[in-house]
């Protein structure tokens, strides 16, 4: 599938995306809070890829604990978003696509995907996997967040649906620009039917605005 209109659109969000991490709404908070300490727990001392690193926020929270991170966005604006942040380990930054780059470095202890997942297309999950743990050292880990409808406020409404069962929703930007992009949401027991068959399962945090999972290769 053509993810171009995602990229579109997040080429366009650049400068005003990290307003969702700031939202004056306690419990949002507390649990992005919650969560930047798990991870910077994740990953202690280890390598760490971070696929579509978007801003850099996740990348800022990992570098404070992690050995080095790769930090990979398909887009020029948000890695300029990224590039002024201050970070503690290492940081190599990539502007490329992660489903063809080649990396040199590979594999990783660590795979952080930062709400990524929901614009993945269901029928390439197989693919995406595959690609994910082709990346991971034997006994390494992949941890991702996303969001759960609350989070989206107002602007849940869907925009349709495909064959696939892939979910489409308008966003809409400052400027008034408009895009219609993929974006998929998941229950608790969505997250076990998708994660558990084919991966380690080794937690899942369910929240009100936000969950992550942390899984591993299965053996």
């Amino acid at each position: 599938m053509n993810h171009k209109e995602t990229e579109d659109y997040y080429r366009a969000r650049a400068g005003e995306y990290e307003q969702i991490y700031y939202r004056e709404v306690p419990k949002r908070r507390r649990e992005i809070d919650d969560e930047v300490e798990r991870v910077a727990k994740l990953v202690k001392g280890k390598s760490v890829l971070d696929l579509a690193c978007g801003t850099g926020y996740w990348t800022q929270v990992i570098s404070r604990t992690a050995k080095r991170v790769t930090a990979i966005d398909v887009s020029g604006e948000m890695l300029a978003e990224a590039k002024k942040k201050s970070y503690v380990a290492p940081v190599e930054f990539i502007e490329a696509d992660m489903f063809s780059h080649t990396f040199e470095n590979k594999p990783f202890d660590i795979i952080t995907v930062g709400f990524w997942f929901s614009h993945q297309p269901k029928q390439e999950y197989e693919s995406y996997f595959k690609m994910l743990l082709s990346l991971l050292k034997k006994n390494g880990l992949i941890w991702l967040i996303d969001n759960n409808p609350p989070a989206e406020g107002a602007n849940f409404e869907s925009a349709g649906t495909d064959t696939h069962g892939n979910n489409f929703k308008r966003r809409f930007l400052e400027s008034g620009a408009q895009f219609v992009i993929l974006k998929n949401y998941f229950s608790r027991q969505d997250l076990y039917d998708i994660f558990r068959p084919r991966f380690d399962l080794k937690s899942i945090v369910y929240g009100t605005y936000y969950w992550s999972v942390v899984v591993g290769r299965k053996s």
